[in-house]
């Protein structure tokens, strides 16, 4: 194989010149002379027989071929990265942290007995849990800032690996005018009442999964101030059954007798960061994830003991 004339330094050089806007910020930002930078750039196009930027007053602006390469190059350089993390992971033999983030709705008593299991075999390794709501799990996986990701949502392009389902309920106070129809419901009946909606976490593109066009929606920020709003009598709401046990046996909370709908059951999943090597702790805890996603939340648990 032809050895490359053209080194990772030599393309993070250009990178930087592309990025921040010319040799001398180039040259500041990693620390060298701007001579050193000029001369980078220069040899590089030499070695490869193209030009690579030309001058627009006093810019480097890319030349269509400097363009084509600087995108081929960024990928080369991140590979790169990857393999020298991947090296210092094998020297360490293991993660500082693994970072997971959980769809609010997903049953935390799943999540303690997988971490508890997790504790003896850490080696020190930290958790850093982060809960989101609805697409904001997937923005936080796609932003690179998570190693995990557990959701009720399929990412595009990503193999996640299926988790049980959560069933969602509708509910409302014993004494809210929907029970006092006493009959059978249908979605009619509920659009001209309040309905309290979780707001989706996520930034980019917001969903309003579970709303159903209601004239009067009131957006609350998380499960338990749903629920509380609800059982105060305030709307009606789709909630995680696990979340609102407590309330339906002290009957502040009463099931809507829904013609159709008033049980949701969706899939959750169980993604990893594609872009970065899977290190054995996070391995460790996929495998506990997924062990402890089929326990029953109330059979007796006892955290196994270190190997």
């Amino acid at each position: 194989m032809k050895a490359p004339r053209v080194t990772l330094d030599q393309w993070r050089t250009l990178q930087a010149v592309v990025d921040h806007g010319g040799f001398a910020q180039a040259a500041e930002a990693l620390h060298r002379s701007q001579s050193s930078v000029s001369y980078t750039v220069a040899r590089m196009q030499d070695q490869l027989g193209v030009p690579l930027l030309r001058i627009d007053g006093r810019k480097a602006v890319l030349t269509e071929a400097g363009g084509v390469l600087l995108r081929r190059s960024r990928q080369l350089v991140k590979q790169a990265s990857q393999l020298e993390d991947l090296a210092h992971h094998m020297e360490q033999g293991w993660e500082a942290e693994v970072r997971l983030v959980v769809d609010a709705a997903y049953p935390s008593a799943r999540l303690v007995r997988a971490l508890t299991a997790f504790m003896p075999q850490s080696r020190g390794c930290r958790v850093r849990l982060r809960e989101e709501v609805l697409s904001g799990v997937e923005e936080v996986l796609l932003e690179g800032v998570a190693d995990l990701a557990i959701t009720g949502f399929s990412i595009p392009g990503y193999l996640g690996a299926e988790l049980s389902d959560v069933e969602f309920v509708a509910v409302a106070h014993p004494e809210h005018s929907l029970h006092r129809l006493n009959r059978e419901l249908n979605f009619q009946d509920l659009e001209s009442q309040m309905q309290v909606v979780i707001r989706d976490s996520g930034r980019q593109q917001p969903r309003d999964v579970g709303w159903l066009g209601a004239e009067q929606r009131w957006t609350v920020g998380s499960l338990a101030t749903a629920a509380t709003f609800v059982s105060s009598g305030l709307g009606f709401a789709w909630l995680p059954r696990h979340t609102i046990e407590r309330e339906l046996k002290e009957g502040t909370l009463k099931l809507l007798p829904l013609d159709q709908g008033g049980s949701r059951n969706p899939n959750f999943y169980l993604y990893s960061n594609k872009d970065k090597p899977l290190g054995p702790a996070t391995q460790i805890l996929i495998e506990l994830l997924r062990t402890f996603d089929t326990a029953p939340l109330d059979a007796p648990f006892a955290a196994p003991e270190q190997a």
